[in-house]
């Protein structure tokens, strides 16, 4: 029973800082010769538990990159972040894709690599653990990420779900 965090936030009331994942250019073979365009992953949050992700294509670098941050916009979940780090430890695959997320100790930083960094430091994790297993792909650690990210569920939802006190979840 795998309950997702995605539920449709408004991005026009929300303060975004985006950042650019990747930037591809990828070619196509026509009569002429080649044809190149450009494909951008970014991902945007407002530092306090809302992130998303998009994908922009065009022949131009900024027209991608404004594609992919109007994409991402669509896109936004909830984190629960608690006091800087993640509630508890998290695997999340996509694809060839596999991504382990550690809580951390106040102080830590983010320690991840560079796709899962700029999901991580948009959500506002200030202290993690994070390990990029499997494919290193940046569509595909984005989206293990994001996997990841969704599955996460704080005590005061565990609590509710299983319709106990707070204490109860802690101390068993």
């Amino acid at each position: 029973m795998s309950q997702k965090n995605i539920k449709s936030i408004k991005a026009s009331e929300i303060e975004l800082k985006e950042k650019v994942v990747a930037i591809k250019r990828v070619a196509k073979v026509v009569k002429g010769g080649r044809r190149f365009s450009f494909s951008a992953i970014v991902v945007v949050g407002n530092g306090n538990g809302i992130v998303g992700y998009g994908l922009g294509k065009a022949n131009e670098v900024t027209d991608a990159i404004t594609k992919g941050i109007d994409d991402a916009k669509k896109n936004l979940v909830k984190v629960p972040v608690r006091k800087g780090t993640l509630p508890h430890e998290v695997i999340g695959k996509y694809g060839g894709g596999l991504v382990l997320m550690k809580p951390a100790s106040p102080g830590t930083g983010v320690i991840a690599g560079g796709a899962m960094r700029a999901v991580l430091e948009s959500a506002g994790v200030k202290d993690v653990l994070a390990k990029s297993k499997g494919s290193s792909n940046p569509h595909n650690v984005v989206k293990a990420t994001f996997d990841g990210l969704s599955k996460l569920r704080d005590a005061f939802t565990v609590a509710q779900s299983r319709g106990v006190s707070l204490n109860k979840v802690f101390n068993g």
